[in-house]
């Protein structure tokens, strides 16, 4: 049997592609058919429950925390599958608000191994780190019988190792820029991994899209005679209020109306991953899963999701953000603007290879008063030189190099006076970085 600590030694033995700097996105690499072997060696627990499969490039974790909220408060016992993590493994397999514990991580593990090493193909000796992370959430939620499983895909999603499920309903949230190498260098290339999670017959929700990728996503439904739900025509939603304290809006479905629905999630972009996921669950009906409107307000006020806009402190404002692509970036620069124009902005920024720097940096640099950059602990981390050598022409104010990220916020603090701003951003890494040295707990 495993210790925990033996355990996640165990899944870090397996190549891991979310720390290597750049790999391919093909077959040869990210297989089904392994993945397929691999869950079949536990007796393909993922046959076992039912699931809303989640991909997209802006917002497919937030969507798949506010769906999983909402069928929790339903009265559902919901697992929920995310990655990467910000602080602890453990945050990537949840049901309800539970994490998986020490205990239970290192006992289905320690089942994963046993099974590997008594059947295992020579053919099939190179597992993934997220293959293994996969089937370990998916025997688990099989052993603890969960009514629904929401399933957030890691990377693309036509050859993701989640895509083995067949969902009741597929999700695909707002599709942009990200992952150029290995999705392509077009909305339609790029749309067109991410529509590979749409199975036959099944029903799907897009969240609203570039005529470029929607198209894709249209003619996938068409040739899968899959079911199209639009937010924007099928869900209709109009923001009320954005605050510090969250988004208040409105909302029609085909089937019910929310005159006021409060999501304690900050930025308006918000708005639409919660039209989303209200959609998603919505459609859930016609396979007899009944949500009530009560659980749906509910669901939406109590989520949490650590590290996307965290309002950390007041005296100076602190937010800890996870923006890693240039739409993101936009968005948090669109809520920084709107909320933040008392005092100065200290500006940390890390940001990882294979990322877009310049699109990143156009969105940001021009509001901080002083740019700090930093690197997370990983070794996809752009070095800090790099950095201002790519960042320098875009930020007239004063730019620092800090290399760690202990060292930055430190800094950042010694400065900032009561009305000041510090927002660090850049990557999930970075942000997971932040809110373990700032002490955040239950993330």
């Amino acid at each position: 049997m495993f210790s925990y600590k033996e355990a996640t030694d165990y899944v870090n033995s397996f190549i891991n592609y979310e720390k290597k700097p750049d790999f391919s996105y093909n077959k040869r690499l990210l297989n089904l058919e392994r993945m397929r072997y691999l869950l079949s060696l536990i007796d393909n627990p993922h046959r076992s429950f039912k699931a809303i499969h989640i991909t997209g490039t802006k917002g497919k974790g937030t969507t798949s925390a506010i769906t999983a909220s909402i069928l929790r408060k339903a009265g559902y016992k919901v697992g929920l599958y995310t990655s990467p993590h910000l602080v602890s493994p453990r945050e990537r397999i949840r049901i309800g608000e539970r994490l998986i514990d020490e205990e239970e991580f290192a006992y289905f593990l320690f089942q994963i191994k046993k099974k590997i090493e008594k059947r295992r193909k020579p053919s099939s000796s190179n597992f993934t780190f997220f293959e293994i992370y996969t089937a370990l959430a998916f025997l688990y939620f099989a052993y603890q019988k969960v009514d629904l499983a929401v399933v957030e895909v890691g990377l693309g999603g036509r050859l993701d190792a989640t895509n083995v499920v067949f969902p009741l309903v597929a999700v695909i949230t707002q599709i942009s820029f990200d992952h150029i190498k290995q999705l392509g260098d077009s909305l339609s290339s790029i749309a067109k991994e991410k529509a590979g999670i749409i199975k036959e017959g099944i029903r799907v929700i897009t969240s609203p899209q570039d005529e470029a990728a929607l198209s894709v996503i249209e003619e996938t439904c068409r040739e899968k005679k899959a079911f199209l739900y639009f937010v924007g025509r099928d869900v209709k939603f109009e923001k009320i209020k954005s605050s510090l304290e969250g988004q208040t809006f409105s909302l029609q479905t085909r089937k019910k109306s929310y005159p006021y629905l409060f999501l304690p999630l900050l930025g308006e972009h918000q708005v639409i991953n919660a039209a989303t996921a209200i959609g998603a669950t919505e459609l859930l009906s016609e396979d007899g899963i009944f949500v009530s409107e009560e659980a749906v307000v509910q669901g939406l006020r109590e989520v949490r999701w650590p590290g996307r806009l965290q309002l950390i402190s007041k005296e100076p404002f602190f937010i800890v953000d996870c923006a890693h692509n240039g739409a993101s970036a936009r968005a948090l620069a669109s809520f920084l603007k709107k909320n933040f124009s008392a005092g100065k902005v200290f500006l940390i920024l890390g940001i990882s290879r294979n990322k877009d720097v310049e699109a990143i940096g156009r969105a940001l640099c021009p509001l901080a008063d002083e740019l700090i950059l930093t690197e997370a602990d990983n070794p996809r981390a752009v070095p800090c030189e790099e950095l201002k050598e790519r960042l320098s022409k875009l930020c007239q104010k004063r730019i620092t190099l800090k290399k760690n990220v202990g060292s930055a916020i430190r800094y950042a603090q010694s400065l900032a006076k009561k009305d000041d701003l510090i927002c660090l951003t850049g990557s999930v890494y970075l942000a997971g970085e932040a809110l373990k040295i700032l002490g955040e707990k239950n993330v």
